[in-house]
């Protein structure tokens, strides 16, 4: 079947997954890989449906103002960034104008408009974490497909986008500080040159299966590798490698997971060296980060957006806060020298040991962390215990808020409600859901992602019956 070619389509804006937006003559709407903004192009369409195709980039014809040449030799392949070809600026004023459509068009909220996106200081090796799989089956480069020479086929990288069974072997990331990369590629030479079985993801077979790399901004590195056989003596020699080459590791970690998923929080992590933790540091806090807490990918832009959760929360030293999600209780212990009382609450009780630790460890002496279900634990004995709160933040998961908690929220009453979403499409749900008790009032994108479409966003909301 031969494909359709659109010529000199202007792409006009942004769709999801990185793809640039634009609409035919006759209408149709075109969602273009590998397009940006601005640009007028000829456009190969894979895809077609009744109200829209799917189409992608075979020549440029006149390029956009705001396109640049992408760093990463892999950029385009390994689905890891969509917007290295994209100018930052224009990066920042595109989450900008996606956290004003999703508040108007699914939170009715049109009467006021989000100020310019907090930018990274840092738009490479921003990333304190990053999570490789190893394959058997290497994505291979058209030219590679049609060489006749024997070629490696074991990876250590990301995923193919839409191939579930391809990696795309890594060199060189740009998200994370460079020493991820010598680590990561020791690692993998290691392997192939001591013939190590890497996972074979249509079988469900082989040794090595997923490495997470993770460090601090205080200069502290973890390691985590989970391997799918419990192959002692081989794991030993990979891991006393490890250490011999990088003694500066201070967290190496394993795992032997046999299940079908490479989920890692319902397996046992083994501390093989060092400590099972590494620390990091915000203002005078200092955080303990295992392997599975969650901890904002961005330390610096994490501290940014702490800061802009304090503003809006507006505290004078007398307030009760509540904090939903609290995870490792980090944003409760950032606000707690401002606030008389805070509790955190979160479904994960590792996460609330966690929590609880932290603050002995930082001296906070104002705040309970307690284990709960966030659409059951506003109940009449969690209030007695804990009080009627003034202020309450929430920083739920990408799904958002339950509509239970939802209610459990507007029964609660506070005066104020601090609301960190990273998706802002659910966020504008839950906000279209308060809009006849709380009116928002200050809006404030936060790029914690750059290169990526993902924006976080903190929303004000203050109750409108007093």
């Amino acid at each position: 079947m031969r494909r359709k070619k659109i010529e000199k389509l202007l792409l006009t804006g942004v769709a999801t997954k990185g793809k640039a937006l634009a609409k035919t003559e006759e209408g149709l709407v075109v969602f273009v890989q590998g397009g940006v903004p601005g640009d007028i192009a000829d456009v190969e369409v894979y895809k077609k449906r009744r109200s829209y195709a799917e189409g992608r980039v075979i020549k440029l014809v006149n390029p956009s103002p705001d396109r640049i040449e992408p760093k990463c030799e892999h950029f385009g392949v390994c689905g890891g960034c969509q917007w290295q070809h994209l100018d930052y600026k224009a990066q920042l004023q595109h989450k900008r104008q996606e956290v004003d459509n999703n508040l108007q068009r699914i939170g009715g909220i049109t009467d006021i408009k989000s100020p310019p996106t907090v930018g990274s200081l840092n738009v490479f090796e921003y990333r304190n974490k990053m999570e490789y799989s190893f394959s058997n089956r290497r994505w291979l480069t058209k030219e590679e497909t049609q060489s006749n020479s024997t070629l490696e086929r074991n990876a250590l990288g990301f995923h193919k986008p839409g191939m579930w069974d391809k990696v795309v072997d890594i060199n060189k990331c740009y998200l994370q500080q460079d020493h991820a990369n010598v680590i990561r590629n020791f690692v993998r030479d290691y392997a192939i040159n001591h013939q190590l079985e890497f996972f074979d993801h249509r079988n469900k077979n082989g040794l090595l299966r997923t490495m997470m790399i993770r460090n601090s901004s205080i200069g502290q590195w973890m390691v985590v590798i989970q391997f799918f056989k419990d192959q002692k003596q081989k794991i030993k020699n990979l891991l006393e490698a490890i250490i011999k080459a990088f003694p500066e590791i201070h967290s190496l970690n394993y795992i032997i997971n046999a299940k079908t998923n490479d989920s890692i929080y319902d397996q046992e992590i083994i501390c093989y060296h060092g400590t099972p933790y590494i620390e990091e540091k915000m203002e005078n806090l200092i955080f303990r980060i295992t392997p599975k807490a969650f901890y904002q990918t961005n330390s610096e832009q994490a501290f940014s957006l702490y800061k802009i959760v304090r503003q809006m929360a507006q505290l004078t030293g007398g307030e009760r806060v509540y904090d939903l999600y609290t995870g490792l209780g980090t944003i409760a212990q950032f606000l707690a020298k401002d606030a008389a009382y805070v509790v955190g609450v979160e479904s994960v009780p590792e996460a609330i040991e966690a929590a609880k630790e932290n603050a002995l460890r930082n001296q906070i002496t104002n705040t309970h962390f307690e284990v709960g279900d966030m659409k059951k634990v506003f109940n009449d004995e969690f209030l007695e215990r804990h009080g009627q709160p003034d202020v309450v933040i929430t920083d739920p998961p990408r799904d958002g808020m339950h509509k239970d908690v939802v209610n459990q929220l507007l029964k609660l009453n506070p005066k104020r409600i601090v609301y960190v979403s990273c998706n802002v499409s659910t966020q504008a749900r839950d906000l279209a859901f308060m809009k006849d008790s709380y009116k928002v009032t200050s809006v404030q994108p936060v790029d914690m992602f750059p290169h990526t479409q993902h924006v976080e966003n903190v929303v004000l909301l203050e109750r409108i019956h007093v």
